[in-house]
């Protein structure tokens, strides 16, 4: 009888041993597709997140001519910021900067910055920026801004070039004048910088003193093809990128050069 068990067994056995090669092989198999997958995704990562910034950069230069575009419509901001611009060596547009008002107050968002070639007449870049003071990121009881910083000197435009810089110890800045009689005012500014900010369309006043402006490194190189610095960008003008041509336009008509 023991005879008969063991062959009736060889055929489970058989069968048992035929379900680990398939299960082994099924295993291999897996773990090759994993690999490639895994080095597919390690090629194209640098690539996909390259694409993004680029993207995202595009986006943020289109936001940045709404931004101005609304500004100059706006009968209390236009007069007096138009009135700067005239005469201004940069213009940093962020098109929102998030206010929060939870725990302690911080800010946070992305802008880009345009200067003024004395010597060729012209506006160029532009080069990208953030701006922050503890994080970044849309807090309880936040506000969302739109921002203007007008750079009125050499010295203004020399910090923003610069890999960062702290508005109010590296730089002056001080609030512009808005309103009745804002234009005229404008003629007794002294600051380096002179800001404007306005929150759901009406003028916010918010003071940057202590606000760090740096200079995002990753989209200037994603929106470039390359990696470069805001003074290549700037004032070396070692690269160009047509789809600006919208915002320096709009800043160069502003500025009446």
């Amino acid at each position: 009888m023991s005879g008969v068990r063991r062959r009736d067994d060889a055929p489970k056995r058989g069968e048992a041993m035929k379900s680990k090669r398939s299960q082994h092989g099924t295993m291999k198999i897996n773990a090759c597709v994993l690999a490639v997958l895994l080095a597919v995704s390690a090629g194209l990562g640098p690539k996909a997140a390259m694409a993004d910034d680029a993207q995202d950069a595009r986006h943020l230069v289109d936001k940045a001519r709404l931004t101005f575009e609304s500004f100059m419509a706006d009968k209390d901001l236009g007069p007096s910021v138009r009135s700067l611009v005239k005469r201004a060596k940069g213009v940093l547009i962020y098109p929102q900067v998030l206010k929060g008002a939870f725990l302690v107050g911080v800010s946070g968002g992305s802008g880009v910055l345009l200067a003024h070639d004395a010597k060729a007449r012209k506006w160029g870049g532009p080069a990208f920026y953030t701006i922050g003071e503890a994080s970044f990121g849309l807090q309880a009881g936040g506000q969302a801004s739109e921002v203007i910083l007008v750079a009125l000197t050499d010295r203004g435009v020399t910090a923003l070039l610069s890999h960062s810089a702290k508005l109010g110890a590296d730089v002056g800045v001080a609030l512009g004048p808005v309103g009745a009689g804002a234009e005229a005012a404008t003629a007794n500014l002294s600051a380096d910088i002179i800001s404007y900010s306005r929150a759901k369309g009406l003028y916010g006043g918010i003071s940057l003193e202590g606000a760090v402006v740096a200079a995002r490194d990753g989209l200037n190189k994603a929106y470039y093809g390359k990696e470069v610095t805001p003074t290549a960008i700037l004032v070396q003008h070692a690269v160009t990128n047509p789809q600006a041509a919208g915002l320096i336009g709009t800043v160069s008509k502003a500025a009446g050069k």
